[in-house]
């Protein structure tokens, strides 16, 4: 099958790279000259532009996006628009709001175009392991694109499926990623009291191996968070500033919109905000607080 890829950073390129692995013909476009340059060594046809892209590609096209989330896929969205006809298929593969997939799909819609939402996860390991994807979209739409997602997953009838209609893919992958903040936070915070212990001198790597096999906590997460204790166990030079993408937030939205509890979720939320704040107002108020009620010293700075 042939098909088009905007986006080639590291995980579109790795995308496409597997493509073509799997015996698809795909012809990528980047911004980036280089990016280009890079992802033609894996087989991939670049080019220099949308129009380009769209011209190579024979109909009715299939054209992957892999941008960032937001106003870089809106504007990918909106420039594809004119240049595609009846029949043409555009999957959006990046982390959007499923809210935002749902009015991009009512526009495509409009000029009989498909729309189809793929949330996906693999990370810089899809390219060798494969990729979870979970699709939104027509049926028909999203069966005539099977070839392409059955090379893309870890095997073809594994890791992949079409769990809704549009805006469902990047739903799915919105509360995915919510979930992952939990597991990443309670993997951190288990890992950190086991560190404070100063007196068992616990080797941390060590702890992460043995629960690697058999152990009820052993998972993918586990694996990185032993490798990266492995490698700098102190994890010297990394600063504790967390940063989030903005699935977690989405997750935490919809859990008030639908009145879901979702404490681990959003309290694992909090903890990044919190990360960022190096000179926390809120503690110096609560310092102050114990001292006006009941005398309290105060730590000076």
């Amino acid at each position: 099958m042939e098909l088009g890829m905007v986006g080639l950073g590291r995980m579109g390129a790795n995308m496409a790279e597997r493509l073509v692995q799997g015996g698809h013909k795909v012809t990528g476009f980047d911004p980036s000259a280089d990016a280009r340059q890079a992802a033609a060594a894996s087989g991939i046809a670049p080019v220099a532009s949308l129009a380009a892209l769209v011209a190579a590609l024979p109909a009715p096209r299939v054209v992957w996006l892999m941008v960032p989330a937001g106003k870089v896929t809106d504007d990918t969205v909106n420039a594809l628009l004119p240049l595609l006809a009846r029949g043409d298929t555009v999957i959006d593969g990046g982390n959007s709001n499923y809210k935002d997939s749902l009015r991009r799909a009512q526009r495509y819609a409009e000029r009989e175009l498909g729309y189809v939402d793929c949330g996906t996860s693999g990370g810089v390991w899809g390219l060798k392991e494969g990729y979870s994807m979970m699709i939104g979209g027509d049926e028909k739409t999203v069966e005539a694109l099977r070839p392409i997602f059955e090379t893309l997953a870890p095997a073809k009838d594994q890791g992949w499926g079409h769990v809704g209609p549009v805006g469902a893919g990047h739903f799915t992958k919105m509360v995915h990623n919510g979930i992952e903040y939990g597991m990443m936070q309670a993997y951190a915070e288990g890992f950190a009291i086991l560190k404070h212990k100063q007196e068992f001198a616990l080797d941390l790597h060590q702890v992460g191996e043995i629960w690697r096999y058999g152990s009820v906590v052993r998972s993918w997460l586990l694996d990185l968070a032993t490798d990266a204790l492995g490698k700098n166990p102190n994890l010297d030079g990394i600063a504790p500033y967390v940063v989030d993408s903005g699935e977690g937030r989405w997750t935490v939205d919809a859990a008030m919109e639908l009145s879901v509890s979702a404490p681990v979720i959003t309290l694992s939320l909090m903890e990044r905000y919190r990360s960022r704040d190096s000179d926390s107002f809120a503690d110096k108020l609560l310092a102050s607080l114990r001292n006006e009620f009941g005398g309290h010293a105060i730590k000076k700075e």
